[in-house]
This record gives C-alpha cells, structure tokens and sequence, in this order.
C-alpha cells in the first residue's frame, strides 16, 4: 500500500475501477510485446494476471502464447475482461487471498496494478500460488513527459494523481517482502487518439473516478481547455500520447 494517501482514501481509490469498466477497456493502453517477453521468457506458461482489470495485460499474455488465468477485485472490470477473451477463466478476489490452489501457476504478472497490493500479505499469498521456479512481473506504463504537451499534462495532473502513481517504492517493497531478485526492463508505446479521448482516459483514474459528479466534469474540463490552448496540441484532431513502459522481474529466492 502506498503511503502517500491514508488507508480509507486508498481502499476507495482501489475499488473505484467497477464505475468505468467499460472507458477503462476501450480508453487505456495495452503493454508492449517485449516487455512481456522479458518477464516471462519465450515459452508458455500458465500465468496469474493479478489485478487483471479489463484484459489489457491478458491481450499481450495470450498474444504471447501463454495460458492465463485472470483475477481482479471488481466483477464489472472483469465482465469487460471476459468479453475480450470468453475462454480465459477468471475469478474475483484480491491480491491479499488469491482464489487459487498452491503451487498453480507459473508467473504472477500484475499491469497497472501492484501498487493497489497490500505487500505483506500479498507477497505470502505470491509465494504460495507459485511454482518452484516462478516468477513475479510487475509492469507499468506511465506517460513519457520529456515530450512538452505531456509535461504540462502531468503537471495538471499531479496534484490529484499524488498518492496514485506507482514508484520505484512498489517494487522494492515487494523486493524485500518476498524476498526476490529484481531485474528491469524499459521499452515503449504511443496510444493514438483524439484529444477527447485523452481527456476520457484520464477520468478512469482513481483519482478522477472516486470524484463527485460535478467535481470530475470542472477536473476534465480543465484537461480539455489545456489540449486545446496548448501550442503542440491546439487544433489537432489526433493526438500521439507516448508512454515508457517499465518491466520489473522479481525471481523470488
């Protein structure tokens, strides 16, 4: 659990994802080939995809070859998951008590995910589905803001997202509560859209999702007159939204 936000703030924000299954599907990035290559090497294996979501980890796994089975805390996340891929069974429950058997699967990998985990019980809970040998792969994306229109993004950004985004903090965390090996990987993607949709994106973050009504529409109203007066972004119907993608293999010891 992060400590930027207390402990109530951060189980509301955690839980909050079921109110925008559907935009979070259709408005969220996906993960780069390579990245899921590096956590989990070139032959198949059956997957834990830990905080699932709506499938957008599930995608890269399944491309790669991999058997998974997807677990999420919010049924109307996981609807989302089950319409992209029917065949992948899944499971509600949490980081903090796995709805699986011990010794299950190969890999635990959790996108966008792990720093919504409690790291003591979740690493026990880790240790115990995983085989001789596995591993854990935690990745995120986050937006690449060397790039002038994304610095002034997330500078509107920060004052809500404190608290919400992942750190090296995360990683080293579980590192130690494991305990396990960690190695890095950092590669990237470009998530094309219209400035409306960049705008939509950003209201399926907690921060944004766990707002009232009326506070959401000033906070992404906001957004959007920053799109449209920005010199990069002014006048543009399509928009290219860079992100870097950071891979982190725990091999637990």
């Amino acid at each position: 659990m992060t400590g930027s936000i207390d402990h109530a703030a951060w189980q509301h924000r955690r839980t909050s994802f079921g109110s925008v299954a559907a935009q979070y599907a259709a408005l969220r990035p996906g993960y780069p080939a390579d990245a899921v290559a590096f956590l989990l090497g070139d032959r198949p294996r059956r997957v834990l995809d830990l905080g699932a979501g709506t499938g957008l980890l599930t995608d890269a796994l399944l491309a790669a070859g991999h058997e998974v089975v997807a677990v999420d805390p919010s049924p109307e996340m996981l609807g989302e998951l089950r319409a992209r891929h029917p065949g992948v069974p899944t499971h509600v429950g949490g980081a903090e008590a796995i709805p699986l058997p011990a010794a299950d699967v190969d890999a635990v990998v959790a996108g966008q995910a792990a720093h919504w985990f409690d790291p003591r019980p979740a690493a026990a809970e880790l240790r115990r589905v995983l085989r001789p040998g596995g591993v854990v792969g935690f990745v995120w994306n986050t937006r690449d803001e060397t790039v002038p229109w994304v610095a002034a993004l997330g500078a509107a950004l920060a004052a809500e997202a404190r608290g919400h985004e992942a750190d090296q903090g995360v990683v080293d965390t579980f590192a130690a509560a494991l305990p396990a090996d960690v190695a890095t990987a950092r590669s990237s993607l470009v998530q094309r859209g219209t400035p409306e949709q960049v705008v939509a994106g950003i209201g399926t973050r907690s921060y944004a999702a766990t707002m009232t009504a009326a506070a959401r529409e000033e906070f992404l109203g906001g957004i959007r007159r920053l799109l449209a007066g920005h010199p990069d972004t002014a006048g543009r119907d399509v928009l290219d939204l860079p992100y870097r993608t950071d891979a982190y293999r725990l091999t637990p010891r």
